[in-house]
């Protein structure tokens, strides 16, 4: 799972509750004319949609939305309430004016439309974490990685997790609380590049730091096809990428096996203390 996390700096969350089609946009039941909207205003922010709703589907009829700042150092996550889709037409996202919120946000791949695993192995994932943290839970669309289900993102920090166990959501949300990450089932930060998202796996698992702001990224160096130098606070490293096919198809809706890509170490240029 290391360095599977998608390039995502900001998020754009909308509560639709309901089914989800294969294609969440155009079956949500959202009038045209805010989809388009919608999806120009996240262009321009360079945001991620995702629609959100409650475990077990709960409907009101006041609904929120979100903007979310998962660069290093500028964490924010902003609400707004709504009643009638078209307020989203101005969402305002170059200046968001919304709630300011101290509190995370997990976000749980329901989505089983796209890949019935993220319905098998999310939803449990969701209600058991919604029991402890019923406000700051919610199922979401397709993250990315149906191969990694249940599929978990901790926001602000936009830090992704893969294969966690419904029994765990909770235990990954409270060392999240603390500034901690659970290695065991790490994917990576959005906000950072693939390779910084390798060298960071490789250099944690070697010095046993798990914060979550440890080992921040200085430079990224190309240094062959498919290498990198890695420099990071306390730590350098050239890596290489690496492709294998895999076995058996990858997620439950897939019927052939695809290649993964993975990181390998190189060598260690300067090992954290």
């Amino acid at each position: 799972m290391v360095a599977t996390a998608p390039p995502v700096r900001h998020w754009l969350l909308i509560e639709q509750p309901g089914p989800w089609g294969p294609d969440p946009w155009r079956d949500s039941a959202l009038p045209d004319s805010v989809v388009s909207a919608v999806a120009a205003q996240a262009s321009a922010a360079r945001a991620r949609v995702l629609l959100i709703r409650r475990p077990g589907r709960t409907v009101s009829a006041e609904r929120r939305w979100a903007f979310v700042d998962s660069r290093p150092g500028l964490e924010r996550v902003w609400w707004t309430r709504f009643r009638d889709p078209a307020e989203l037409t101005d969402l305002g996202l170059a200046s968001p004016q919304g709630e300011l919120s101290l509190s995370p946000v997990y976000l749980v791949c329901a989505h089983g439309r796209h890949d019935p695993c993220c319905a098998v192995r999310g939803r449990p994932l969701a209600a058991a974490l919604a029991r402890e943290r019923p406000e700051e839970t919610w199922e979401c669309t397709h993250v990315g990685g149906d191969r990694f289900a249940g599929n978990m993102i901790a926001l602000p920090h936009g830090l992704y997790f893969g294969q966690v166990p419904a029994a765990q959501g909770v235990d990954v949300a409270e060392k999240y609380e603390t500034g901690v990450i659970e290695p065991a089932y790490f994917r990576g930060r959005s906000g950072f590049a693939a390779p910084v998202q390798a060298a960071q796996d490789l250099v944690r698992a070697h010095s046993g730091d798990h914060l979550v702001d440890s080992f921040a990224p200085l430079a990224v160096r190309h240094t062959g096809h498919e290498q990198w130098v890695v420099e990071l606070v306390g730590a350098s490293v050239e890596i290489r990428a690496v492709f294998r096919r895999s076995d058996t198809p990858l997620t439950c809706s897939a019927t052939v096996p695809a290649a993964v890509r993975g990181f390998e170490l190189v060598r260690w240029l300067e090992k954290p203390q």
